[in-house]
C-alpha cells in the first residue's frame, strides 16, 4: 500500500504510520488488499488479538461460568465477571459500585431486555414514554411491544415520537421540549444515527426532559467508534446498550449498562443460562485493544476520513447525501453543522440503490445497500451507505470516490 499524503485534521505521518500499524493488525483486511471493506456500522473486523484471545480461552480454560469448582470453570467466572468491570472502565462510569453490566447477544436483544425486564414493571396506567421512530427499528419496536403486554394487562401506556428535524436528521430539541409532560416516564434514544451518522445531541435530551426521566441510549455505532464518557455530564443516561460485534468483538456479544440511579435496579428476568463466554472473551480483548489503539485517535481517523468523501460527495451532482447539509463542506463552521462519525449515506438519482451496490462491489467496494433498518417513513427507500473504521484508508476513498464520478 502506497503512502498517502498528510490528511487534514490528522498530525500527518505520526497518524500514516499508526493507522499503518493498526490495519496491519486485521487479518481479513491483510489477505484481501484488492477489496475494500466499507461497512464496519454493520460489523467491524477484528484485530488479531481479539482472535487469539479467543482462541486461547478456547483451548486453555473453556467451561461453564458459575457452574463448577474446578480450575476451568473459576477462571472462566472470574473472566465473565472481570469483564464487567472491564465494561465499567471503558464506558468511564462515574459510579461502578452502583452500575449494574448485563451480557447480552447484541444492540437489539439488549434493547429487548430493558423494555421487557425493567419499563414493563415501571411503568404505570397513563403514563407516557417517548421514542425514536425514524432510528434504527431495534431502537422503536422494543417500546413498541412493552406498550403491548402492558395493554395486555389492562395499563395504557402512551408512545409519543421524538421529533426530528427534517434536514438534518437530528432531533428536535426545540419541539421536545413541547412534547414532554408530567407523565413522561421514560425516553429511548440514540447516541450515533446509524444511517445520517450524526451525534444525536442527548444532552439537549436531558435538558428537555429534566433531571429525573430516565433515558435509554442505543450505542450500537458509537461505542468501539468514538469516546464514551458516562463521568461527563453531557452524558447523562440511565441505560447504555451496545453490540460487542460492532467493537470489533465477536458476533452475538454485547452488553447493557444500567447506571441504578433513577428507577428500580435494573435486573433481567427469567433463568440465566449458559452465557456466551467466547464473545465475553472477545469483548474483552476488544475493549483492551481499542484503549491501547486510542479511541480518541480512532474517532479522530475515521472523522477525517467522512470528511474527505462527504466533501466530494457532495460536488458530484447524481447523488444525494442524506443528513445534515451543513456537515457537508469540509471547511464548514457553521454552529448548526452535525459532524458525521464515520457514516455517509447517499441515492444515486436515477440507480437503484442495490444496483449501485452490486455495481460497487464490482470494483472492489463492499457497503450495504438497502433500507438500513430504519423505522419510519424512509424505511421502503433504498439508499447506500459508507461506515468507516480505522483500517479504512484515504486511498480507499478517494478511488471509490473515482468510481462513484464515473458511473452516470
Amino acid at each position: 500500500m502506497s503512502a498517502a499524503p498528510p490528511l487534514p485534521g490528522t498530525d500527518g505521518e505520526d497518524d500514516l504510520s499508526w493507522q499503518r500499524d493498526l490495519r496491519e493488525q486485521f487479518p481479513i483486511i491483510e489477505d484481501h488488499p484488492e477489496l475494500a471493506y466499507l461497512d464496519s456500522a454493520a460489523t467491524s473486523q477484528k484485530p488479531r488479538a481479539v482472535l487469539e484471545a479467543v482462541q486461547t480461552y478456547l483451548t486453555t480454560s473453556n467451561a461453564n461460568a458459575g457452574r463448577g469448582t474446578y480450575p476451568w470453570a473459576n477462571r472462566t467466572t472470574e473472566l465473565v465477571e472481570s469483564t464487567r468491570q472491564r465494561v465499567k472502565e471503558f464506558l468511564h462510569d462515574p459510579e461502578p459500585d452502583r452500575s449494574g453490566v448485563h451480557f447480552t447477544g447484541g444492540t437489539t436483544e439488549g434493547l429487548r431486555t430493558v423494555a421487557r425486564d425493567w419499563l414493563v414493571p415501571y411503568l404505570t396506567d397513563g403514563d407516557e414514554i417517548l421514542v425514536p421512530h425514524a432510528d434504527h427499528r431495534a431502537n422503536l419496536d422494543p417500546w413498541l411491544e412493552a406498550r403491548r403486554l402492558l395493554a395486555e394487562r389492562g395499563v395504557d401506556v402512551r408512545v409519543r415520537a421524538l421529533p426530528y428535524q427534517p434536514l438534518s436528521g437530528d432531533y428536535d430539541h426545540r419541539a421536545l421540549g413541547e412534547a414532554v409532560g408530567p407523565r413522561t416516564r421514560f425516553v429511548a434514544a440514540t447516541h450515533v444515527h446509524h444511517v445520517y451518522g450524526g451525534d444525536m445531541n442527548v444532552h439537549r435530551i436531558r435538558a428537555a426532559v429534566g433531571p429525573d426521566v430516565p433515558i435509554c441510549l442505543d450505542a450500537a455505532q458509537s461505542v468501539g467508534h468514538l469516546p464514551v464518557h458516562l463521568d461527563d455530564p453531557s452524558l447523562d443516561v440511565d441505560f447504555v446498550v451496545f453490540s460487542g460485534h460492532k467493537a470489533m468483538a465477536l458476533p452475538g456479544s454485547g452488553a447493557v449498562w444500567a447506571r441504578n440511579a433513577r428507577g428500580p435496579v435494573f435486573r433481567p428476568g427469567g433463568w440465566q443460562g449458559t452465557p456466551n463466554t467466547a464473545g465475553i472473551a472477545s469483548l474483552r480483548a476488544a475493549l483492551d485493544w481499542l484503549d491501547a489503539a486510542g479511541v480518541e485517535r480512532i474517532a479522530r481517523w475515521t472523522t477525517t476520513l467522512t470528511t474527505r468523501l462527504t466533501d466530494r460527495l457532495r460536488r458530484l451532482g447524481p447523488y444525494e447525501v442524506l443528513g445534515c447539509p451543513a456537515s457537508l463542506a469540509a471547511d464548514s463552521a457553521l454552529p448548526t453543522a452535525q459532524r458525521r462519525h464515520a457514516i455517509v449515506t447517499f441515492r444515486h438519482r436515477d440507480i437503484p440503490s442495490d444496483d449501485l451496490g452490486f455495481i460497487l462491489y464490482s470494483h472492489g467496494f463492499m457497503v450495504r445497500a438497502d433500507s438500513l433498518c430504519q423505522a419510519g417513513a424512509d424505511e421502503r427507500e433504498g439508499s447506500v451507505r459508507v461506515s468507516l473504521h480505522v483500517y479504512n484508508t484515504a486511498e480507499e476513498v478517494d478511488r471509490l470516490l473515482g468510481v462513484l464520478a464515473s458511473i452516470t
